[in-house]
C-alpha cells in the first residue's frame, strides 16, 4: 500500500485523483479527533502478503496522532508525516473525515474542479467498521454520489472528461450529516482492509530493509 493508497483510503480519493468526491462542509457538528480503537500500528492486508513490493503502514499513537509511515524510495529511508484526522459517530455508525488541506503537502491534489470561487478548504469521506484487530474502509462511491447530484438529491457539481469524474457537494454540516444518514453513498462492496501489526513501528521499519525478514 503506496502512501497515494493510504490516503485513499482515507480520503476516498481514487488513483491519482481522477474520480474523486469532496464536500463543503464535514459530516455534523459532533467531530472527535481520536477514535481509540486506532492505536496501534495498521498495514494493509493485501501489502502483508508481499511487503517487500512496497514499505507504506501508518501507526495511530498514543496522542491519537495518525502518522502515515512511508518509503517514498525502494530502500530509502522511511518519512514519518502527521496527517489530522477526524472522526464522526452516529446513528451507530462510524466516518473518518480528512480536510484537503490536510493532504496538499502529501499528493498532487488541486482545488476542486468547476467550483467558484475556490473554497478554502473541502472534505473527504469514508465510513469504517472496527473489529478487533482489523479496520475495514469502505470509500464514497463517486459515480452514485454524481448521479444523486445530478438528480437533484444533492446539491452541488459533477465534472466529467474522459475517465475523470469530479463531484463537489454543497451543504451544511447538518445537511452532509442528513446525506450520510439517508442516502447511500459509500462503496459497501469494495472495502480496504486493514489489520493491526504487533510489531512496534521501530520493528516495521526494521523488517522492511532487505534481509529483514518483513512479517
Amino acid at each position: 500500500m503506496n502512501l497515494l493508497r493510504i490516503l485513499i483510503a482515507f480520503a476516498a480519493l481514487a488513483a491519482a485523483g481522477c474520480v474523486e468526491t469532496r464536500f463543503e462542509s464535514p459530516i455534523g457538528d459532533n467531530i472527535e479527533t481520536c477514535d481509540a480503537g486506532w492505536k496501534g500500528l495498521w498495514i494493509g492486508v493485501d501489502d502483508r502478503k508481499d511487503q517487500a513490493k512496497d514499505a507504506t503502514a501508518f501507526y495511530v499513537n498514543d496522542a491519537c496522532q495518525f502518522i502515515v509511515i512511508d518509503r517514498p524510495e525502494k530502500n530509502g529511508a522511511f518519512k514519518q508525516i502527521h496527517v489530522p484526522v477526524n472522526y464522526v459517530h452516529a446513528d451507530r455508525k462510524d466516518y473518518i473525515v480528512v480536510a484537503d488541506v490536510a493532504i496538499r503537502g502529501l499528493v498532487d491534489l488541486k482545488p476542486p474542479h468547476g467550483v467558484t470561487p475556490v473554497p478554502d478548504k473541502s472534505f473527504f469521506y469514508a465510513r469504517y467498521r472496527l473489529r478487533g484487530d482489523r479496520i475495514e474502509l469502505y470509500p464514497v462511491d463517486t459515480a452514485r454520489v454524481a448521479k444523486l447530484v445530478l438528480d437533484g438529491k444533492l446539491d452541488g457539481t459533477v465534472e466529467k472528461v474522459g475517465s475523470e469524474l469530479h463531484v463537489y457537494v454543497r451543504g451544511s454540516r447538518s445537511q452532509m450529516l442528513d446525506a450520510v444518514r439517508k442516502l447511500s453513498i459509500f462503496d459497501e462492496k469494495n472495502a480496504i482492509v486493514l489489520a493491526r501489526s504487533r510489531q512496534t513501528v521501530e520493528q516495521y521499519e526494521t523488517s522492511m530493509l532487505p534481509g529483514g525478514g518483513a512479517r
